[in-house]
């Protein structure tokens, strides 16, 4: 049996596959995928079957963050509609298993492309090609009519980009570890510039290259949109605008690799990324520059976050020693998108 992991109790978690999820067949093995910057993520088998199982990071949470329940339901939901995701196997939300609440659902074989060294790979038609798929598949979510596949009351779309501003600012007062006036500034100049909402739709809250699987054999096409932790209904341009945020190689201490997109040219460029966007869903881009402002903000909040955690300890794997050095550079390109 595999060797014990952080934050994973294989034996319980034996005892819990065996009552609870079918056709398990025998001893679980586990290896961590990715761990500590948001939920940990491993990859569970039985020597037949594979699946992914997704929990809270360690360390203490922030309130509304690493919902396990919100995760697995919006998975669930969008079973059979045009936005590929994973199969929802099991939700458990007794903390006596493991610890703490867990989803589980299948394995999708494909590519994460999370480094520019696997981008800078591809031929420029397969670069393209996946950075098309990237958009159409954001667009296909914001196309889900979400009363439709049960998620009429997974949120309050009314109101999205206020709640926003005032979450993350309350958030950052929650895992600051210094004061930064950029942090002030632009939480002032986003209350000032909020415009009237695009629209209502699914939003995934953290949308961008390595947060899909692409198919094994075809870069133009993407298997699955995984890590739903954000997930909510609100204004679909908020996951446009972050989807350009992470275009920019800005964002590049945050992911701990090599920045993707910038390391083909193949890749659209951040203002094809929009258009694209446009031409698909017929959404006005006049007000995008608050989207991406926003977008800054939200990830130097969540930055701060995994540089607490970092600090005290409590993050599993390698690359978070830079990350507190990119949150001031994060607020400033929000400050700057928009002056």
């Amino acid at each position: 049996m595999t060797a014990a992991l952080a934050g994973l109790d294989l034996p319980a978690l034996q005892r819990y596959f065996d009552a609870e999820v079918p056709g398990t067949t025998g001893p679980l093995t586990a290896a961590l995928l990715k761990g500590g910057k948001s939920n940990l993520t491993y990859r569970i088998g039985d020597g037949v079957h594979d699946w992914v199982l997704r929990r809270p990071p360690l360390g203490p949470l922030t309130p509304t963050a690493h919902d396990m329940a919100r995760e697995y339901r919006i998975v669930a939901a969008l079973q059979g509609t045009n936005v590929p995701v994973a199969q929802a196997i099991a939700l458990c939300e007794d903390t006596e298993v493991i610890g703490v609440p867990f989803a589980v659902v299948s394995f999708v074989d494909g590519h994460v492309l999370q480094d520019g060294d696997q981008t800078a790979a591809l031929t420029v038609e397969q670069a393209r090609a996946c950075s098309e798929a990237l958009v159409d598949t954001l667009a296909a979510l914001h196309a889900v009519d979400y009363a439709a596949v049960g998620l009429a009351e997974f949120g309050r779309p009314a109101g999205y980009l206020a709640r926003q501003v005032k979450r993350w600012r309350g958030q950052w007062d929650r895992v600051a570890t210094r004061e930064l006036d950029s942090l002030d500034r632009l939480t002032d100049a986003l209350g000032r510039s909020i415009p009237e909402q695009a629209g209502e739709t699914i939003v995934h809250g953290d949308y961008r290259l390595d947060n899909t699987i692409v198919a094994r054999t075809d870069f133009g096409s993407i298997a699955a949109v995984v890590d739903w932790e954000m997930a909510t209904l609100g204004d679909p341009l908020a996951d446009l605008g972050l989807l350009q945020v992470y275009w920019d190689a800005r964002c590049e201490p945050v992911l701990g690799v090599r920045h993707a997109p910038s390391a083909n040219p193949g890749f659209l460029s951040v203002d094809e990324v929009a258009e694209r966007y446009a031409t698909a869903t017929g959404y006005p881009l006049d007000q995008l520059p608050f989207y991406r402002a926003l977008g800054y903000f939200k990830l130097a909040v969540i930055a701060e976050g995994i540089h607490q955690r970092f600090l005290a300890g409590k993050t599993v794997g390698d690359g978070f020693a830079q990350i507190g050095a990119a949150v001031p550079l994060l607020l400033d390109a929000g400050s700057e998108s928009l002056a």
